[in-house]
């Protein structure tokens, strides 16, 4: 009796540890791993972050620079299994590993803001931003010019010649945004 006593205590602390780290990777924090270099010279490919999602929680925008992670699956809805089913302790015991679409990039652009893209510099508002995290000036492409709307963001990785954003992507639905690096490893 005493054994199974034991056993059926183990098991509820080990559901218990279950729990609490997904209610942590949920709620509070998560770790990604950077894949490619869009975020260079900021975040090396490869390279591990870990994304506070307490913004994101308690539904706050990011502030301008801010390094966020995103779903970039921005033509779909988000609900709350998709947090359960993206947790890695869940991919890890349902054998899906895939995660090529969450993106790590910088904020550019908030709600009301207009983005402009124009001679291989960005514009907010009229006003040319000073990027002195980005790998190189962009080539210089067509001008093209977005108004964000009430909630979504704008993000741009810092490598611009070799990142997938918003500028491909479009803006990006405030429930897309994971969470917002905290630190890295």
């Amino acid at each position: 009796m005493k054994i199974w006593r034991e056993i059926r205590g183990l098991g509820f602390t080990i559901i218990l540890g279950f729990v609490i780290s997904i209610f942590i990777g949920i709620f509070i924090v998560q770790p990604y791993t950077v894949n490619g270099h869009s975020m260079e010279p900021t975040l090396e490919n490869k390279q591990r972050v870990y994304a506070w999602k307490l913004t994101q929680t308690l539904e706050k925008l990011p502030n301008y620079k801010d390094i966020v992670i995103i779903d970039s699956r921005v033509d779909r809805g988000r609900s709350f299994w998709d947090s359960v089913n993206e947790h890695p302790l869940i991919r890890i015991i349902s054998g899906n590993k895939e995660e090529d679409f969450f993106y790590i990039k910088r904020v550019i652009g908030l709600p009301g803001d207009t983005i402009e893209i124009k001679g291989g510099y960005v514009y907010r508002n009229g006003e040319k931003l000073d990027e002195p995290y980005i790998k190189e000036q962009m080539y210089a492409e067509q001008s093209q010019v977005w108004e964000i709307s009430e909630n979504y963001i704008f993000v741009m990785g810092d490598n611009r010649n070799n990142s997938k954003d918003s500028r491909m992507i479009g803006p990006i639905p405030l429930d897309h945004v994971m969470g917002v690096e905290g630190f890295k490893k």
